[in-house]
């Protein structure tokens, strides 16, 4: 053999050795190192379709981080209450949950925000983008230091506009509301309170049951899917839709601040990203499974649905009006978080307002009842 020959033998040899250890070190070492694991409960029953957006996102997180970073979701009560899931998560008990935000109403007004009332006109889209763009993010970190709360927190999750309500028959002036027990949350309980509604604020897997034995004469929940699910069919056959009390709500991923804080750089991108991907993925499932419910609730179910008037609706916009003043008095982050979410709904607004067409001339177009010629 030619020193040629033996010196391309040798370094032919020589870069095989070095690409097979360059490839054999990562695998070694994922096989060694076992996954962070991160456990998680949300705040809804198990078969919920809330629950599912739960799973989707861990899901979502558990397949983009490749065997490094694991997310095992829990149902509500498994771990703790519903409503116990955030001093769960910031004392360590729980790495994280899935919730939303009004549910921590108790702890400091001003979180109720992200999404009761009407957000100044903002769907709850806009709101997300107040949150993401117009100064909503810092606004909760800052609310949230002064609930002494060790989390931090993923908002995602554009909810449709809420129904006013279930009854057992439909309402139509505020004055009907007097004295109707009645389920909700958040800021939502001083808006059907000054309506003259006596409310208790229940988790979801508890509405129907209180509804059956007669706690409650009437609920809100969330969505037909939701709804559905939970039963409300089986208490009542009125569903009363639109409302500004919960009109632009999202979820809430949160974590535990000190289990996050030890995540590599690249874990927490992940966990961001992961929540913008099941934002989107979200909206489009809730299109799909929102409005076959409500089909079935109607065909199947016997569920009569009635739009809110218009009276009880400028209504709430009136005792919001009175309650934000109140509210803001007493609240200064409150009255922060407001002055920042009007700032942005002023010009936000406008432009959606401007520049969207009128879906519902189309769908009527193409869908309405044709008049006889």
């Amino acid at each position: 053999m030619s020193v040629i020959a033996s010196r391309r033998k040798f370094f032919s040899t020589a870069a095989a050795a070095g690409t097979a250890t360059a490839l054999g070190v990562p695998m070694v070492a994922k096989a060694q190192n076992a996954p962070i694991t991160m456990r998680f409960q949300s705040t809804w029953p198990a078969t919920d379709i809330f629950h599912e957006y739960a799973l989707d996102y861990a899901k979502k997180v558990n397949e983009m981080a490749d065997g490094q970073l694991k997310i095992d979701v829990l149902p509500a009560g498994a771990v703790v209450k519903a409503f116990d899931l955030l001093d769960a998560v910031s004392a360590g008990t729980l790495d994280g949950g899935h919730g939303v935000l009004a549910y921590w109403y108790g702890k400091n007004t001003a979180v109720a925000l992200w999404g009761s009332g009407p957000s100044f006109g903002m769907d709850a889209n806009m709101l997300l983008a107040w949150h993401e763009y117009g100064g909503g993010k810092a606004l909760l970190t800052e609310i949230q230091k002064a609930m002494g709360v060790n989390v931090v927190s993923l908002v995602y999750g554009p909810m449709p506009t809420q129904p006013f309500g279930w009854f057992k028959k439909p309402i139509t002036k505020v004055e009907e509301m007097k004295g109707v027990k009645f389920r909700t949350v958040g800021l939502a309980i001083d808006m059907y309170t000054a309506m003259g509604a006596a409310v208790n604020a229940l988790p979801g897997g508890e509405i129907v049951p209180a509804l059956d034995k007669g706690l409650l004469d009437g609920a809100e929940f969330n969505n037909a899917s939701s709804d559905l699910n939970l039963g409300f069919a089986d208490v009542s056959k009125v569903c009363m839709l639109q409302s500004f009390h919960q009109s632009a709500e999202q979820f809430e991923i949160v974590f535990n601040k000190a289990k996050y804080d030890t995540l590599p750089k690249h874990l927490k991108s992940v966990l961001a990203v992961a929540s913008q991907a099941a934002s989107a993925d979200m909206s489009w499932k809730a299109i799909d499974r929102y409005s076959t419910d409500y089909i079935k609730l109607q065909k199947d179910r016997s569920v009569k649905f009635y739009k809110t008037p218009d009276a009880i609706l400028q209504r709430q916009l009136q005792i919001w009006d009175e309650m934000i003043a109140k509210r803001s008095a007493e609240n200064p982050l409150f009255k922060k978080v407001l002055d920042s979410q009007r700032a942005f709904a002023e010009r936000a607004g406008r432009w959606a307002g401007d520049t969207n067409v009128n879906f519902r001339m189309a769908y009527n177009h193409y869908f309405a009842p044709k008049k006889a010629g």
